[in-house]
């Protein structure tokens, strides 16, 4: 019964790599079919660990979104404020930009309210300690908000994908767009206010 046991978390781990490779690279719409393909099991075998593509994406995202959190917290322990913001968002946007999964997710795919509320729940609480972190050391414009950070994948994502088959590294140009708007200066003061949390949860799930 053990060795069926690591069989079975083995043939899980080989769905979820396969499945993360293919989504990354094709985006939500890979089938079963070609997840068992790649993965070198059964289609009947993918079925019963994930029974539906919602099942499966709840699962590789689930990883993702504690990947964003080990990026927060590494990022809190960079001395610097603002260089820890900045390392922080560029390691979370990179992300977007090496999965087309991702992308579409975040533009308002039907999994990505649940997402919202998980990453919401997890990741907010870090993301909050660096904005506040910026605030005092004075190198964040005060009016930034933890939820203007949520709004920053949004914004560079579009530029992902409109640039991706003209140069796929544009997006780096982008986010130091905008970083450069967010850090304490003599600006002009930003216009309207941060988005609250449901806002973002609506925008990741492509409301209007």
């Amino acid at each position: 019964m053990r060795a069926l046991r690591r069989d079975a978390e083995e043939n899980r781990r080989r769905i979820l790599a396969a499945a993360g490779r293919l989504i990354s690279d094709e985006g939500l719409g890979v089938g079963h079919n070609e997840i068992a393909r790649a993965a070198g099991v059964a289609v009947g075998t993918v079925y019963r660990r994930f029974p539906d593509k919602a099942a499966l994406v709840d699962a590789l995202f689930t990883e993702h979104v504690e990947r964003v959190v080990a990026a927060a917290r590494a990022a809190l322990l960079i001395e610097d404020a603002w260089q820890a913001i900045v390392e922080f968002l560029t390691t979370t946007v990179g992300m977007l930009a090496d999965s087309r999964g991702l992308r579409e997710l975040s533009a308002g795919s039907p999994h990505g309210e649940e997402l919202a509320r998980y990453t919401r729940a997890q990741v907010a609480p870090v993301v909050a300690q660096l904005v506040a972190r910026g605030h005092a050391a004075g190198v964040l414009r005060p009016e930034v908000a933890k939820q203007d950070l949520a709004l920053v994948p949004i914004m560079v994502g579009a530029v992902i994908d409109a640039a991706r088959h003209i140069d796929p590294q544009l997006w780096r140009r982008a986010l130091g767009i905008v970083l450069a708007g967010m850090r304490a200066g003599d600006q002009d003061p930003l216009p309207g206010s941060a988005p609250s949390g449901d806002e973002i949860a609506r925008l990741l799930n492509g409301e209007r």
